[in-house]
């Protein structure tokens, strides 16, 4: 037996003697903390703990540091770069049961929760307060995992990411210390910003184990739209007009023309086999009347195809279960099709260019590849369906998407808007961060200079 070896039996029996029943070693549970919803290929860990309390979480990572055994942290598993593989073995650390609502202060507009409750679950206690928490990046994601992914969506135009709404953080270090970042103020000069630090950091410098989350008013009016384009140009020139307008759009979808046929095909919708803006407006009601007015007038002059909009519940419900559920719509247009499900973003006036070159790129590959995304912010994603069996196609997919980045990066961009680093855009932070990236590595380095905190993701290799 390695020396490894013989230390990782000792922290497991340890972590056992810890938690008991509640560190799993089945089969069963061990596969499914070891699959993403992406393409890459499983890993699962040694073993997965359910702790209940932070102070669980402290003396499990300190078993774990005393031994060297990787940490992971996991929510509800919907990311997309391999954030939450056990690539190196280890303990996964399973947030579902601390997912409750420990406090809310309707007064002053903000909310304390542990990390494994879910956006959903929080809205739905929330219902009764008049007050709502915005932020909707599609999946019924754990807000831990959102705030460690700097997670936005749909509506990040009009109310932030997780950066914007996430006011402290209670956070395990790789030492096993607690420590608290930020307070419930609005703003502060005091130091470091370590809550922003933690926030996008996929759970390599700590574990975060509580959350203090902004809230927002419920709006008084919703009024949500669909409008079909001639081109994604066009599409584009009217987003950018209604930004410069100054109308306050609350979302501001794009689905292009393959993504209409999947969710024809897959919802029994019959979307014109075009570009589309999806839409919606929050305010009074007098005020998403005009607002939805205003916009259907820079539509029109831009060439759309009619301009749909309703404040009726429902019509609105499904208008956003079709985005959300176009991901799944996609998936079903290939039969026993896996996806490489990347994401970009370019500044607005350059989204139309960055949209058409990376239609082009897969235009002329064999695989099918719809694009949809948050046009207000510039962020869009290509869903790149492939066939598991065949490895040409897999490479072909990496080399499409390794091409949607440099374009992004060229453009002033990022290679990854939402989706964060993980793994798979681990190779293009050199090129987009430069020196920086380095800066990052010296950070990991010194939180977690045993490298136990999700290594191999977001930050250089660690010598």
């Amino acid at each position: 037996m390695t020396r490894q070896r013989a230390q990782d039996d000792k922290a497991i029996e340890a972590l056992t003697a810890l938690l008991g029943q509640r560190l799993s070693r089945s089969k069963s549970d061990l596969a499914l903390h070891g699959r993403s919803e992406s393409y890459f290929t499983p890993a699962p860990p040694d073993a997965v703990a359910y702790p209940e309390t932070t102070e669980e979480v402290a003396a499990l990572v300190a078993i774990c540091a005393e031994h060297g055994l990787p940490v992971v942290a996991w929510g509800t598993g919907t990311s997309l770069e391999g954030h939450a593989l056990a690539v190196a073995g280890g303990v996964v650390v399973d947030f579902s049961r601390m997912a409750r609502v420990l406090e809310v202060r309707p007064e002053d507009m903000d909310v304390t929760v542990q990390p494994g409750l879910t956006r959903e679950a929080l809205n739905q206690e929330l219902r009764a307060t008049g007050l709502f928490f915005p932020v909707d990046p599609g999946a019924n994601a754990a807000l831990g995992g959102m705030a460690a992914t700097r997670a936005s969506g749909t509506t990040a135009v009009r109310y932030g990411t997780m950066r914007d709404n996430v006011l402290a953080l209670e956070v395990v270090l790789a030492d096993g210390r607690v420590i608290r970042t930020g307070t419930r103020a609005r703003k502060s000069s005091a130091g470091f910003d370590l809550t922003a630090l933690m926030v996008g950091s996929e759970g390599t410098l700590g574990l975060i184990t509580e959350l203090t989350l902004r809230l927002h008013g419920q709006p008084e009016a919703i009024s949500a739209g669909v409008c079909a384009f001639p081109d994604m140009a066009a599409a584009v020139a009217a987003v950018t007009d209604t930004i410069q307008m100054g109308l306050p759009m609350a979302r501001i979808e794009f689905v292009d023309a393959a993504s209409a046929a999947a969710v024809n095909a897959y919802a029994g919708m019959s979307l014109p086999l075009l570009p589309h803006l999806l839409l919606e407006f929050h305010g009074s009601e007098a005020a998403v009347a005009e607002q939805a007015q205003q916009f259907g007038e820079i539509a029109a002059d831009h060439g759309s195809l009619g301009f749909e909009w309703s404040v009726k519940p429902e019509d609105r419900k499904a208008l956003w279960s079709m985005r959300h559920n176009a991901y799944y719509a996609i998936l079903a247009s290939r039969r026993g099709a896996r996806a490489l499900v990347t994401d970009i973003c370019v500044p607005i006036s350059r989204l139309a260019e960055a949209v058409e070159a990376t239609q082009a790129d897969i235009a002329a590959a064999s695989i099918p590849g719809p694009i949809l995304g948050h046009v207000g912010d510039g962020n869009f994603h290509a869903i790149l369906l492939i066939d598991d069996a065949n490895p040409a196609e897999l490479a072909e997919a990496k080399a499409l998407s390794d091409r949607m980045v440099r374009r992004a990066l060229a453009l002033g961009g990022s290679s990854t808007g939402e989706h964060g680093v993980g793994m798979g855009k681990l190779g293009f932070m050199a090129g987009e961060h430069g020196a920086g990236w380095q800066v990052m590595g010296d950070i990991k380095r010194a939180l977690d200079p045993k490298n136990i905190l999700n290594p191999g993701k977001v930050v250089p290799p660690l010598g």
